[in-house]
């Protein structure tokens, strides 16, 4: 028996059916997001998160709805959110290094500095 406050979902010719929307930005984002994090981590930890967002969005409203949509769309959309997901933790990771490095020069060079500053 079908429920009477939903109207019933049209159904389209398998060729016919239409993409999700920003499935693909996300997959480009998510695949940008890998390689960008070792540029200081940010521009990938930027387009990881976006990509992340865009692609959850895509995946609920293809569950919503899952006889509207085009199926590579919706492994598009997933592959995408997966890069980005893959991409923040790379980014998070290199940025963290940086971080650690810059800190472990930080103290060299104050030891050094103190050191030279103690023998004048």
């Amino acid at each position: 028996m079908e429920n009477q406050n939903q109207p019933p979902i049209p159904q389209t010719p398998i060729g016919m059916q239409p993409v999700l929307p920003n499935a693909t930005t996300a997959l480009v984002l998510g695949i940008i997001s890998i390689p960008t994090c070792i540029c200081y981590g940010i521009p990938g930890l930027a387009c990881g998160i976006i990509a992340i967002i865009l692609g959850s969005k895509a995946l609920k409203l293809f569950k919503e709805s899952p006889g509207v949509y085009s199926q590579s769309s919706f492994n598009n959309a997933n592959a995408g959110r997966i890069c980005g997901i893959i991409g923040v933790c790379l980014s998070a990771l290199f940025l963290l290094y940086i971080v650690i490095v810059l800190v472990i020069y930080g103290v060299a060079l104050t030891s050094i500095f103190s050191a030279l500053g103690n023998t004048q």
